[in-house]
């Protein structure tokens, strides 16, 4: 597993999705091959709010994604956000799967954090695209394959699957699914700019590795 880029996640700025839309599509983003699910334009929230931490002692402060967009981004900061968002669409049909058929009561669980975590930030990345005019992929858009997503033999295979088989196929599948979303991470740790980019991929780094240690030890169990 890539070691922690980032270090510690700072407090200075934390988004907040209100809602979420539906998963299904892929991105093209313009930038090459990547393949997964991906919202629909209704997911992306363009208002949805940024919460500000102030300084030590003083209270957060609520601002919208407009006011949020001061920093220059780079490309690497708009290809990061903008692949991010099919690939935690594939996570999230995963995490549907998992609740439909999962046995391991902790499989299940797993699947609501993944869950909880992951759509919301869904609606951030989407709100940061639309905010400075950039292109929040679609539901439409052709398949693409990024770093650790199934292919759609994989994903036909866990559709499939149940009881203890099931749980098996999860676990390994999310696995590489978040080590792949690791991967993405990493450029930013040289090459981003924009403060919010760069706060999303440090969620995503401290996020995915605890979750990568929990699916190994669960997988020990089984």
């Amino acid at each position: 597993m890539p070691g922690r880029r980032f270090g510690l996640i700072t407090s200075g700025v934390v988004l907040v999705a209100i809602s979420l839309g539906g998963c299904g599509g892929s991105s093209d983003a313009g930038h090459g091959d990547h393949g997964g699910h991906s919202p629909s334009p209704a997911a992306a929230t363009q208002s949805a709010p940024v919460v500000q931490g102030g300084a030590p002692g003083e209270a957060a402060a609520t601002i919208s994604p407009s006011a949020a967009a001061t920093d220059p981004w780079t490309q690497t900061d708009a290809d990061f956000v903008t692949m991010m968002i099919p690939h935690h669409a594939q996570a999230l049909e995963m995490t549907r799967l998992a609740r439909e058929h999962g046995v391991h009561p902790e499989v299940v669980s797993l699947a609501k954090r993944i869950e909880s975590a992951q759509g919301p930030e869904i609606v951030a990345m989407s709100g940061w695209l639309n905010t400075r005019g950039l292109r929040v992929p679609r539901a439409s858009d052709p398949a693409h394959t990024m770093a650790g997503m199934l292919t759609p033999d994989q994903m036909s295979e866990l559709g499939k699957a149940r009881g203890e088989k099931f749980d098996r196929l999860f676990l390994t599948g999310m696995i590489q699914h978040h080590q792949g979303a690791l991967e993405m991470v990493e450029p930013m740790a040289a090459q981003g700019s924009d403060a919010l980019a760069i706060e999303m991929a440090m969620d995503v780094e401290a996020t995915q590795s605890v979750e990568i240690d929990i699916m190994e030890k669960l997988l020990q169990e089984l």
